[in-house]
C-alpha cells in the first residue's frame, strides 16, 4: 500500500478548480442577510439545543500511547514531533471492522441530541471518506468502506442532522503555508492559493456527496497563514454551494461565522443577546479516543451543563472518541443513556426553549418558552418549599416528572413561593413548568451581608466586563480565570441595608511568575488598592485581606475588581470576595 501519493489528477483538477471558484466567491456575497433570512436558516439550530461531537481518526489507533506518555489523542502527530512517514503507518492499522452507523445515530438520538458533528478531516489531514483529492484518506486503509456515506443514510434515516467538522490547518497536506519540520512527505516549496483549491475541492465534496449538511464546522484558523480574507471568502464559497447551510465562527478571524464556539466552558452569561453559540465539550479530557482516560464526568454533570447552555441561549456539543475497532467506549454509551432517559421526561424544557429570565437562581437555572418557565431544581428542597423570583401570575405548575404532583402558591414579599407535594426529585435535575400569563416578570435578587454582617460574592455571581476572562472551574469550584487581558473587569452587586464599613477579603490563585499583580478594588467612590503574590500556582487558592471600604449610602451597590497591573501572564484566579462589617 502506497501512502500516500499526491496524484497528478488532484493537481489539475486543483489548477481548474482555482480558476472556477475565483469567480463563484466574488459573486456570491452571503455576509449579508436580513434577520428574518438568518433567523429562518438558524431556527433548526436554536431549536435543536442539543448535538453530539465525534472526534475519530487513525490517532485512535495509538490509542493515546507512544513511548511510555499516555496524555495523547488528536494532536499527536504534533505533540510527538512524529515523522509524517512514520504517522501514516497508523493508517494501515485503521480497520473499524466493528463501525455501525446507525448505532452511532441512534445513541445520538436516543440522548436526545438533534444533529450530530463529526471530524471528516482534523489537523493530521487524514479524510474520513474517500475523497478524489488525495490518497491520504479512507481508501489507504484496509477498511474500503465511507463512513461518512454510511452515517449521511443514517442520519437521514433517523432524522438527526448530518454535519462535519473540517480543520483549515493542516500538518500533512504539503501546500499549507506552515509546514512543520517533521513533515518529511512535503516537498517543494508550500502554496496557500493552491492549498485553498484543494480545501474548497474537499468541502464542495463534503456538500454534494453527503448533503444537504446542517452545519460546516471549521477549526484550526487561528494561525497566522489565515487571514481575515481567506476565511470571508471561505464563508462565501460554502454558502455559494448550499445557501441554507450554518457555519461556525471558527472559519475566519471574528469577523465572519453565525455563531460562536467556546470550547470545554460554558459563558458565566451566555455570550449576549441575539447571539447564537454552542458550548463543544468532553465527556472525559480528551477529544480523540485516549485508553487511559478514565476521568469521566458524571450524567448530573453532563445534563447540567446541557441545562446551564440551555439557560443561558446556547447550545451543547458533546463529544465522543470512538475507538480504532470503530465502537463509542462503553462509559459513554452509559452516559449517553442517563442524559437519554432524563431527556425523555424532561425534553420540552431544553428543545426550543430561550435564555432565562432570571439573573441568578440559587437552587438552580431556568429556560422559557412562549407562556411557560421551566424550572431545573439541581437539589430538590427537603421541605418542597421553592421561592421564584418571578411576578407573574401563575396559572399551572406541572412537575414534569411526577404528574400527581400538587402545588400551594404564596407570595413571599414580591417573589413567588411554591410549596410542593408528591415531587418526585431527580437526581440529575428536577423540572417544573410554570404556565404563566404575560412574558416573564423576573425580580432582581441581590445578595445581603447576612445576621453577622458577612457578604460573600462568588465568582459565578459576577459580570465578567472583558474579552478574556472566564468562569471556570478548578478543585471542583467555579473561579473566574484566563484573566490575561488587564482592560477586563468584574462586577458583583450587592443590597446593603445601612451604610458601613466592611473589612475585604480575596480568596484566589496566581502563580509565581505572574506574582505582582496589583488590584483595585470599588464600591461607589470608595476604593482600596493591594498587590497580589503568589499562592504557589494556578490551582492553589489563598484567602487573604486586602483591605478595607466604606459604604456610604443604602441601596444596590455595584463592587468592581479592576486590574492596575499584570505582570506576568494573568491577573489571577478570582474564587469569591467576602466582605465582613467591622463594628
Amino acid at each position: 500500500m502506497q501512502l500516500p501519493r499526491w496524484t497528478r489528477s488532484f493537481w489539475l483538477g486543483a489548477a481548474t478548480l482555482a480558476l472556477s471558484l475565483a469567480g463563484v466567491s466574488k459573486a456570491a456575497d452571503f455576509l449579508h442577510e436580513s434577520p428574518a433570512e438568518r433567523d429562518a436558516r438558524m431556527a433548526w439550530f436554536r431549536e435543536a439545543r442539543f448535538g453530539m461531537f465525534i472526534h475519530w481518526g487513525v490517532y485512535a489507533v495509538p490509542a493515546g500511547e507512544w513511548q511510555g506518555k499516555t496524555h495523547y489523542a488528536e494532536w499527536f502527530l504534533e505533540q510527538t514531533h512524529m515523522p509524517v512517514s512514520q504517522y501514516e503507518q497508523f493508517a494501515r492499522q485503521f480497520n473499524p471492522t466493528r463501525f455501525n452507523a446507525r448505532q452511532w445515530v441512534r445513541l445520538a438520538k436516543e440522548a436526545g441530541m438533534r444533529y450530530l458533528v463529526i471530524t471528516s478531516k482534523h489537523h493530521d489531514g487524514f479524510c474520513l471518506w474517500p475523497t478524489a483529492l488525495t490518497d491520504w484518506c479512507i481508501r489507504s486503509t484496509p477498511f474500503k468502506r465511507d463512513p461518512l456515506g454510511e452515517l449521511a443514510e443514517a442520519c437521514r434515516a433517523e432524522g438527526v442532522r448530518l454535519c462535519f467538522y473540517y480543520s483549515i490547518m493542516d500538518w500533512h497536506h504539503p501546500d499549507y503555508a506552515k509546514r512543520r519540520p517533521w513533515n518529511d512527505r512535503a516537498t517543494g516549496e508550500p502554496d496557500m492559493d493552491r492549498y485553498v483549491a484543494y480545501m474548497k475541492g474537499q468541502l464542495k465534496e463534503l456538500i454534494t456527496r453527503y448533503g444537504p449538511l446542517g452545519i460546516l464546522w471549521f477549526d484550526g484558523q487561528w494561525e497566522d497563514v489565515w487571514t481575515a480574507e481567506r476565511g470571508r471568502d471561505l464563508y462565501n464559497y460554502v454558502r455559494s454551494l448550499q445557501p441554507d447551510i450554518i457555519i461556525n465562527n471558527r472559519v475566519g478571524k471574528g469577523d465572519v461565522g453565525d455563531y460562536g464556539t467556546p470550547e470545554q466552558h460554558i459563558p458565566a452569561t451566555g455570550m449576549g443577546e441575539g447571539v447564537d453559540w454552542e458550548s463543544c465539550m468532553t465527556m472525559n479530557d480528551h477529544w480523540g479516543y485516549n485508553k487511559h482516560d478514565q476521568n469521566w464526568k458524571s450524567p448530573a454533570t453532563l445534563v447540567r451543563n446541557l441545562i446551564d447552555c440551555a439557560s443561558k441561549g446556547g447550545n451543547y456539543l458533546l463529544n465522543v472518541g470512538p475507538t480504532a475497532e470503530g465502537l463509542f467506549p462503553e462509559p459513554a454509551i452509559e452516559r449517553l443513556k442517563a442524559i437519554g432517559r432524563w431527556m425523555r421526561v424532561n425534553g420540552e424544557s431544553i428543545y426550543g426553549t430561550q435564555a432565562s429570565p432570571f439573573r441568578k437562581t440559587p437552587w438552580g437555572r431556568a429556560t422559557r418558552k412562549p407562556g411557560v418557565v421551566y424550572l431545573h431544581v439541581f437539589d430538590w428542597p427537603k421541605d418542597g418549599r421553592l421561592l421564584v423570583p418571578l411576578r407573574n401570575q401563575v396559572r399551572r405548575v406541572r412537575a414534569l416528572g411526577s404528574p400527581d404532583a400538587r402545588f400551594d402558591l404564596h407570595r413571599q414579599e414580591e417573589q413567588l413561593l411554591l410549596v410542593a407535594q408528591g415531587v418526585k426529585p431527580d437526581p440529575l435535575a428536577t423540572v417544573l413548568a410554570l404556565e404563566i400569563e404575560g412574558d416573564p416578570d423576573p425580580v432582581v435578587v441581590y445578595p445581603e451581608p447576612d445576621a453577622r454582617g458577612r457578604l460573600t460574592l462568588p465568582a459565578e455571581d459576577a459580570v465578567i466586563l472583558g474579552h478574556t476572562a472566564r468562569l471556570e472551574t478548578k478543585g471542583g469550584r467555579p473561579n473566574i480565570g484566563f484573566w490575561t487581558d488587564a482592560k477586563d473587569r468584574v462586577r458583583f452587586e450587592a443590597r446593603f441595608r445601612q451604610p458601613g464599613r466592611f473589612r475585604v477579603e480575596v480568596e484566589y490563585a496566581l502563580s509565581p511568575g505572574s506574582d505582582g499583580s496589583r488590584i483595585r478594588v470599588s464600591a461607589g467612590k470608595a476604593a482600596l488598592e493591594a498587590t497580589l503574590h503568589s499562592t504557589g500556582g494556578w490551582d492553589q487558592f489563598r484567602t487573604i485581606p486586602l483591605g478595607e471600604l466604606d459604604i456610604r449610602q443604602p441601596g444596590v451597590v455595584a463592587i468592581e475588581v479592576t486590574p492596575l497591573a499584570k505582570p506576568g501572564e494573568a491577573v489571577m484566579n478570582l474564587r469569591r470576595l467576602v466582605l465582613t462589617a467591622l463594628p
